[in-house]
């Protein structure tokens, strides 16, 4: 199992941290700050789903005015593990 840290940009949360298997599964997933009962449900939907998926689905999100939210983000994240693979 190895794990990520991601600081994000332009959202209300300001760290998003979660683990991933070799075969791409995410788990753990934990937004620090935010809207914290979204980002609750957000992880628990997230639990053992494929990051891929999760990127496509997630990826371009907004939050109100801002040109990307805590979901988007978390696709950023996810993107840089996939890259960096």
């Amino acid at each position: 199992m190895k794990h990520k840290t991601y600081m994000t940009q332009g959202t209300c949360s300001r760290q998003i941290d979660f683990d991933y298997d070799e075969k791409g599964n995410m788990y753990n997933l934990k937004f620090i700050s935010g809207c914290n009962g979204n980002l609750k449900a957000i992880g628990k939907l997230c639990e053992g789903k494929q990051m891929k998926d999760i990127m496509e689905i997630l990826k371009g999100n907004t939050c109100g005015p801002r040109n990307t939210s805590c979901a988007d983000q978390l696709a950023c994240a996810i993107k840089e593990v996939i890259d960096n693979a």
